[in-house]
């Protein structure tokens, strides 16, 4: 703090500083308390997700043992096909109080359906039941990874937000508030030394104008121990000597 001239100028540069920094330090705060919200709603979505998928995927995958109880072994025909993707993964952004999060969406390409033939024979209603359940087990899938990683995302950003609230806090605004303290301080003592430098002037001023004035009583006392007439005026009329007709006329 001593680096610094108490000076006005700097007292009103360290105030502005002061309510900036309380400004943004309100900001912070209120971006936190939105990104708490939303990070519980994500653990929300996550616990529902993960407990809905226990159930999912030993249901699809009990159905996949119906199916090829019903139709016989029918992985070698599925992987003779072209494979061909129906099914894409889509990633996107979404912005929560100024922070991006990764988001990432389910589609269908609409490409053709492999093996539609299978199950003709028999189990053909198995199957279909194994590709719906399947189908929506991987939807499911997808909704969680993208919830899982906005979740990280989202308490990185919570860290980041949490420090720069805490810095302001209890760093920040403290050591302006102590600059501004020690500015204040030093005007103070500024104005106390003005004030007791007027006040040694002014009874400088005082004694000189008592000493005067003695000086003068002294003199007067002096001439009327000498018998001197005070109270006829000393002072010569200087007009007296000045006649106004010796005076030219002035013609304009």
């Amino acid at each position: 703090m001593s680096e610094v001239p108490p000076t006005r100028m700097n007292q009103q540069v360290f105030k502005l500083k002061k309510k900036a920094a309380e400004s943004g330090h309100r900001l912070l705060k209120k971006k936190a308390d939105a990104l708490k919200v939303k990070f519980r709603d994500y653990a929300k979505s996550i616990a529902e997700t993960k407990s809905s998928m226990s159930s999912d995927s030993s249901s699809a995958f009990f159905s996949l043992t119906q199916a090829e109880y019903a139709a016989g072994n029918f992985k070698q025909k599925v992987s003779e096909g072209s494979m061909t993707a129906r099914v894409r993964v889509g990633a996107g952004i979404d912005n929560v109080a100024g922070v991006k999060l990764p988001v990432f969406s389910y589609y269908e390409t609409g490409a053709a359906t492999d093996n539609a033939s299978l199950g003709l024979v028999g189990g053909g209603k198995k199957i279909q039941v194994v590709r719906d359940k399947y189908t929506h087990l991987l939807q499911n899938l997808i909704k969680l990874a993208s919830l899982q990683t906005s979740f990280v995302t989202l308490d990185e950003a919570m860290k980041v937000t949490n420090r720069r609230v805490n810095a302001l806090e209890n760093v920040t605004i403290p050591k302006i508030q102590g600059v501004l303290d020690y500015i204040d301080r030093e005007l103070d003592e500024l104005e106390r030394e003005d004030f007791t430098r007027l006040k040694l002037v002014q009874s400088k001023k005082e004694a000189l104008i008592e000493e005067e004035r003695k000086k003068i009583e002294a003199d007067l006392v002096a001439k009327i121990k000498l018998g001197v007439d005070v109270s006829k005026a000393n002072d010569e009329d200087i007009t007296a000597d000045f006649d106004a007709g010796d005076d030219a006329d002035v013609v304009f």
